[in-house]
């Protein structure tokens, strides 16, 4: 067997309830700052108002994926206030912004010295502040040791990258997804999806990502389905866990062509991550089986086929998915997004070399 390593949180807690029962514990780490999405926080917002009924907290609202610049002024705010900790609450975009923030608040020289592909790429100099994460949807990259950017002047989504990143604590709460929108359900299912198929396939996989990932799959893909057909607790549950076991995995093995892809289309377009990794998601495997017909590809169409037989895409299109056409994905932005993913560090373990052609030809086929 070849040597591995395996990094996560420091402390993972997952079921109904526990993020409220981690508020008083959220509170005594100092002045907060408390990252959370705009509008109403009807999933969110209860654990929002108990830490600040404990412990006064700087509120920072997210409505999209977080831009470098909101991110440099909300550094500027956190120290002026004194911010010791960082928790968000809420779904990719706000765990994206919040660990970023966490990370970047205690940098002395600012964030493109760290950002990959746009910066310097380089290590933090300092340990970021405490950071907790508290996600409300699936696909939200809990666990992870990076946070997604997206970099208006060069029209890109890169990541802000630190093995200290790893939250201190992460809470996975299921019942805080109850009741989210359906088109919300389907693109950051789908998402989580994909991150426990990628990690599988890749080419730094290892025992403990295989044995995530080998039974998150199939698991996710019945839970959406029944997410679909009707609200269910039960499968809302099945959709925390295996995003959660996507977050695991996909730090620590990496991920493919998917994400690959859909950094750079979302930086020149806009468009939701999870909706477009939904989209590419069956072209992708289509795609790396036609250039490695490797075991792995192959347990993966058996495990699909097995929740799908009419096909995964076909019934996630008629569940609302929309091709990249109707996400406003034009072929200029399929021609530069290929392009660009060669230097995407998520292509890296995408089990078989893909040409611009093949690329093309995927986003193409998920048009």
């Amino acid at each position: 067997m070849m040597p591995f390593a395996f990094a996560t949180s420091t402390e993972i807690r997952f079921g109904r309830g526990e993020a409220l029962r981690a508020v008083p514990e959220l509170a005594s780490w100092g002045r907060l700052m408390v990252v959370h999405g705009a509008g109403a926080l009807a999933r969110g917002g209860s654990v929002a108002r108990a830490i600040e009924a404990l412990r006064p907290a700087l509120p920072v609202a997210i409505s999209e994926e977080p831009e470098l610049a909101v991110i440099e002024a909300w550094v500027a705010r956190a120290r002026e206030a004194g911010i010791e900790a960082v928790v968000a609450i809420g779904g990719g975009a706000v765990i994206d912004a919040g660990k970023a923030l966490a990370a970047l608040i205690p940098a002395p020289s600012g964030a493109l010295r760290h950002l990959e592909v746009v910066g310097e790429g380089r290590p933090l100099e300092a340990a970021p502040l405490p950071f907790a994460a508290i996600p409300t949807t699936a696909g939200t990259g809990e666990v992870t040791r990076n946070a997604v950017i997206q970099v208006a002047s060069a029209r890109r989504k890169v990541s802000l990258r630190d093995a200290r990143m790893l939250p201190r604590l992460a809470v996975v709460d299921p019942g805080l997804t109850d009741g989210c929108p359906r088109g919300v359900t389907l693109a950051s299912g789908l998402d989580a999806i994909t991150q426990v198929i990628e990690p599988f396939v890749s080419t730094r996989a290892n025992p403990l990502t295989d044995a995530l990932c080998r039974d998150a799959i199939p698991r996710g893909l019945l839970a959406l389905r029944r997410l679909m057909e009707a609200e269910d607790p039960g499968a809302r549950d099945e959709m925390a866990f295996v995003s959660l076991c996507g977050g695991l995995a996909l730090a620590n093995a990496g991920l493919g062509v998917v994400h690959g892809l859909a950094g750079p289309l979302g930086g020149l377009s806009g468009a939701a991550h999870g909706a477009i990794c939904g989209a590419l998601l069956v072209p992708g495997l289509a795609m790396n089986a036609a250039r490695a017909a490797t075991d792995r590809l192959t347990q993966v169409k058996a495990m699909i086929a097995s929740c799908h037989p009419g096909g995964l895409d076909a019934w996630a299109r008629a569940q609302g998915l929309r091709g990249l056409d109707a996400l406003g994905i034009t072929e200029e932005m399929r021609e530069m997004a290929a392009e660009m993913a060669a230097t995407s560090s998520s292509m890296k373990a995408n089990p078989v070399a893909l040409s611009r052609e093949d690329l093309l030809a995927l986003m193409e086929g998920a048009r």
